[in-house]
């Protein structure tokens, strides 16, 4: 142990006639390095932007007139930039509505190719996304047989010695309704639509391959978006009026 005993001298400032002196053994503690400031990233559901302005405006921590909001309706989101002219104090806050997985995996206008077994599979697997459970079983029932219809109608048609083609393109149009309903929310959070879904099928020999259209989904899908943005800029209007609002 190092020797305590030397004397140690403490200059006290006028008019103090008292000190308190520690002495410590050991090692002083390592002094740390000064680290930069971190740089708030946040990306998540449309409604970041609010909650972030409620729980911060006010706080210090940035002067609404250096923020700004870029408000992109064609990605459906919003996102925040606080402190725009210095990157070591700035944050970004994004907001995006994003599609529900269930709605996305029906490849509703998207011109996803599902053969009529894969097609019946998937209904069958989802059947709690159908407006009618009847419409639903009648649909699988449908798909699951389609290739037996066409195979025994072709059969039929080279013993009549019709014509191949024109047969199958009958089995297409009739053995499928020309709509049904789906009763799936669009986007994440969000109530279910009721929407009314076609499907279309392309016809080559004796292969067929189905695609699934609403044009009501997509005008569905525009109304909600707006709707939704609009109401988000409303709040954040109240919150934080001074904040420049940009569109791209």
């Amino acid at each position: 142990m190092e020797d305590l005993s030397k004397k140690v001298v403490v200059n006290m400032a006028e008019g103090q006639d008292r000190a308190e002196v520690i002495i410590r053994e050991g090692a002083a503690a390592e002094v740390l390095d000064p680290k930069e400031p971190v740089r708030l990233v946040v990306n998540g559901t449309i409604g970041n932007v609010v909650e972030y302005l409620e729980k911060r405006i006010g706080a210090g921590q940035f002067d609404e007139k250096d923020c700004n909001i870029v408000v992109d309706r064609d990605n459906v989101s919003i996102k925040l930039t606080t402190n725009e002219t210095d990157y070591r104090r700035q944050s970004e806050i994004t907001g995006e509505l994003k599609y529900n997985p269930s709605y996305v995996a029906f490849g509703i206008n998207t011109g996803k190719v599902w053969t009529p077994a894969e097609l019946g599979m998937f209904f069958k697997m989802n059947r709690a996304f159908f407006a009618d459970r009847k419409t639903n079983m009648d649909l699988v029932t449908a798909l699951m047989n389609f290739t037996a219809n066409v195979n025994h109608t072709i059969e039929r048609s080279i013993k009549e010695n019709g014509n191949r083609t024109d047969n199958f393109a009958q089995v297409v149009n009739s053995n499928l309704p020309e709509a049904f309903e789906l009763n799936i929310p669009i986007f994440k959070g969000m109530p279910a639509e009721r929407l009314e879904v076609e499907t279309f099928a392309k016809v080559d020999g004796r292969d067929v391959a189905l695609v699934l259209l609403s044009p009501g989904s997509r005008e569905t899908l525009e109304d909600l978006r707006d709707r939704v943005i609009d109401d988000q800029l409303s709040r954040i209007r109240e919150i934080a009026p001074k904040i420049a609002i940009f569109e791209v």
